[in-house]
């Protein structure tokens, strides 16, 4: 293969994907400098492409890139999401489904998205140089990105009231005001009379005085409310500290934004485990229902629950490990975060259950009658009201709110610094603690529409169209990319240079097969199944809301093809099928980031390429190799 074939990138066809092989001459990888030196290749005195690039920020060390991979993954859907989908989708029984997509879909997309990222040592826009037709999809993770973000510090704001709300001798939501109808003091533990129309006072308080809940958005939002305006500033100044450097600060505050949670979680579960029904409360968690395992909806809950709390697919990943030495064991790293990620959300699912079941002991009620409903309601209704029974409200109180806004503030940083990275990749030029600036400005600014009255219908819609459904999409949209049109096998061969590993069959039939296979099933059947989208009980959105929900899906979606469209314009040749090889074949800019290491995966790739072209297998045979590790065992 000449030198100007390979700048031109490798057709993902059968007769031009590489083998995977044992290195140069089949040797070790680690033998590659040595014989480098012995090569005197074409284009070893070009200059870099990125040469002329301000040097790219690298993590202090690789514990840093670990715990802000831990600080992003487990965050506030570990505590108030996962307790309650695993309640409704059968228990016990909802860790049979949840383990079996964290396997096939979890670990595997987790494991990819810190290869790219490492690899390429690009963001989650750049990295869409290996088939820049795709890059679409690069824009519509970072847009995804942001509808989530747009809310998530939103949330951690309402954490922040909640917590200085805590250090009061009285809980304020534990006590009813005169002018709420049918209230029920959440203090009580005794002589409580419960009437059909009855409300504790922990509801009435977040929805009356806290929120100041409109009944609808039909006639407006409303006004941004001062207090949680400032909450929200402060929440943005929070995160901005952390990242104005960029990973040089957020590396440093990744330790405790990782570890702080667990320190609080283990005290909460010690204290909790001890309190009066706690173990009914576990019990209840824990008990299966199988009969849920053969509704399709429990397996949809499990991959949305995977995605939400994993983070992938929305460029956070890709981005932090693009900060990675190119060596880095990435492999190992991405196993203990999922693993980390799965053992975090059985803890809290314990925990919260534990306070669950001993707020049903105290009101001599079933567990089921007390868990309320799921998101802000379960974090700011049932949980504050489980705690002003305990025996030291304001402690629990301070605990568990200091915890949620350090999970928040932890996801939220990795979510900023996505765009962030976005816009610097795009302006190098610009310093960090500027972009940061800008960032975090814009944040505030569109946040304030979440802090009005009539937020929080808002953050329920942007969240099941932008944070839901998009990010799905995203995911498929970045399989298909990577591993039908870049190259199962050319993957595999990249990250043999670059880890000196072998892709097992386990990885190859997930990527190439499995992963993608169960998304569009259950992406399809989430369309298919759709309904209105209803709020709390019984609120059902006007037609605008509806609309604008889905316009928000459907900008997403559309920048995908949108991309392809744009770079096959931009690559016409006047032939149609040339066209298309040229907008889905690698740039010349694809690949390792240095110059020596670019220069030496070019040449294992070479020497890769020819092995393969003695083989000349037809396309069905490429498949079934590339899937069963069988060009390892030809070559």
């Amino acid at each position: 293969m000449s030198q100007d074939q390979m700048n031109k990138g490798f057709d993902p066809s059968p007769e031009t994907l590489p083998p995977i092989t044992n290195g140069f001459d089949k040797k070790n990888i680690s033998e590659m400098p040595d014989k480098m030196n012995n090569h005197n290749y074409e284009g070893k005195e070009k200059k870099d492409l990125e040469d002329d690039q301000p040097e790219r920020a690298m993590w202090g060390n690789q514990l840093e890139f670990l715990m802000s991979c831990i600080a992003t993954s487990v965050g506030l859907g570990n505590v108030w999401r996962f307790p309650f989908v695993a309640y409704q989708n059968g228990g016990g029984a909802f860790l049979i489904p949840y383990i079996i997509v964290l396997i096939l879909i979890g670990k595997p997309m987790y494991y990819l998205e810190g290869v790219l990222g490492q690899f390429s040592s690009r963001n989650s826009i750049k990295v869409w140089s290996m088939t820049p037709a795709m890059k679409g999809t690069g824009y519509a993770q970072a847009l995804g990105c942001g509808y989530i973000l747009s809310y998530y510090v939103s949330i951690i704001a309402l954490c922040l009231y909640y917590l200085s709300m805590s250090f009061q001798s009285t809980l304020p939501w534990a006590i009813c005001n005169p002018e709420w109808l049918n209230c029920v003091p959440s203090e009580l533990t005794e002589n409580i009379v419960l009437t059909e129309n009855s409300t504790s006072s922990a509801e009435l308080y977040f929805v009356k005085t806290v929120l100041q809940q409109s009944d609808g958005i039909e006639g407006g939002l409303g006004a941004p409310i001062w207090y949680l305006t400032l909450c929200l500033l402060a929440s943005w100044v929070i995160i901005f500290l952390i990242v104005a450097r960029g990973v040089k600060s957020s590396g440093k505050a990744a330790y405790f934004l990782a570890l702080f949670p667990y320190v609080v979680m283990i005290i909460l579960l010690i204290s909790t485990s001890i309190l009066p029904g706690a173990g009914t409360g576990i019990l209840f968690f824990i008990t299966p229902q199988w009969d849920k395992l053969l509704e399709l909806d429990v397996w949809y809950a499990a991959v949305t629950q995977v995605f939400f709390s994993l983070s992938v697919c929305t460029g956070a990943i890709i981005m932090f490990s693009s900060y990675n030495g190119f060596r880095q064991n990435v492999y190992r790293d991405a196993m203990i975060v999922t693993t980390l990620d799965t053992f975090t959300s059985l803890l809290s699912g314990i925990t919260i259950f534990g306070i669950l079941g001993n707020l049903a002991y105290v009101l001599n009620q079933e567990v089921k009658d007390v868990v309320g409903t799921a998101g802000t309601g379960l974090a700011f209704v049932s949980y504050p009201d489980a705690i002003a029974k305990t025996f030291q409200p304001q402690l629990f109180s301070v605990l568990f709110f200091l915890m949620m806004t350090v999970l928040g503030v932890g996801s939220a940083v990795a979510l900023l610094s996505t765009i962030n990275t976005v816009l610097l990749d795009s302006f190098p030029r610009v310093p960090t603690i500027i972009m940061s600036a800008f960032s975090c400005s814009a944040g505030f600014l569109i946040g304030l529409v979440y802090v009005t009255p009539g937020g929080q219908y808002i953050l329920e819609m942007v969240d099941h169209y932008g944070g839901t459904f998009l990010i799905l999409f995203c995911a498929i949209a970045e399989v298909i990319g990577v591993f039908w049109l870049y190259g199962l096998e050319n993957l595999c061969l990249d990250i043999e240079f670059m880890l000196g590993i072998k892709t097992s069959v386990y990885w190859r039939f997930c990527w190439g097969l499995i992963t993608p296979a169960m998304m569009i099933v259950v992406f399809v059947y989430a369309l298919a199944t759709s309904t209105e989208l209803v709020f709390g009980v019984d609120y059902y959105y006007p037609v605008a809301g509806t609309v604008a929900g889905y316009l928000m899906l459907f900008v997403g979606v559309a920048l995908v093809p949108i991309g392809i469209v744009a770079v096959m314009f931009k690559n016409r040749t006047g032939n149609f099928v040339e066209t298309l090889k040229q907008s889905f074949r690698p740039k010349s800019t694809w690949g390792p980031r240095s110059t020596i290491t670019r220069n030496e995966w070019t040449l294992y790739k070479k020497d890769a390429m020819a092995e393969r072209e003695k083989l000349q297998v037809g396309w069905f045979t490429h498949i079934w190799l590339s899937l069963s590790k069988g060009y390892e065992r030809r070559l």
